[in-house]
């Protein structure tokens, strides 16, 4: 028994050594880099970035037809429409997310729909549905931060070190 697995050993070891080589199945990392280049699909550039310029301008109108609408509906100034602009754009990617539509849409539209407000409401929707199964604390709680949690951090830090330059630069 034992003499035969060792001749399957010495045989798969032989097969792989000789006969495969002798096929040509073997590469070197310069063939490898060869093959892998030929059968990569090429990105299209040009398509890429007309398809995001398109879907981000159309994003950003419809950002400013609801600024502009929130100031008339509800009598705001600027400022306060702008507030409900982002937690509206929040709203929308949420539920996106929650229907499985979000990732779709960027697969589609690549970049466009990834500015800091709509991703960053995606990462923490699809965290919490992600581990909804073991509950609000341990699942939900626990977990919804830890890709928004980092975004969170070097925000703040970014924040802070900015403000200082600021302060330095322009005075108190």
């Amino acid at each position: 028994m034992k003499i035969n697995k060792s001749f399957n050993c010495f045989f798969c070891i032989f097969f792989i050594i000789f006969i495969h080589t002798k096929n040509g199945d073997l590469m070197n990392n310069k063939e490898y880099l060869e093959f892998v280049k030929e059968y990569t699909p090429k990105p299209k550039y040009f398509r890429n970035e007309f398809i995001v310029f398109l879907v981000g301008g159309c994003l950003g109108a419809l950002s400013e037809l609801l600024l502009e609408l929130y100031q008339m509906w509800f009598d705001l100034p600027r400022k306060e429409s702008g507030v409900l602009v982002i937690l509206t754009l929040i709203v929308i990617a949420s539920i996106l997310t929650a229907m499985g539509v979000f990732d779709i849409l960027v697969t589609k539209v690549k970049s466009a729909l990834i500015i800091p407000i709509t991703g960053f409401a995606h990462s923490m929707t699809s965290a919490a549905l992600e581990y909804k199964n073991e509950g609000f604390v341990l699942g939900i709680g626990a977990n919804m931060f830890k890709l928004a949690g980092t975004v969170i951090l070097y925000g703040v830090v970014s924040v802070y070190f900015f403000g200082l330059i600021r302060l330095i630069v322009m005075g108190g």
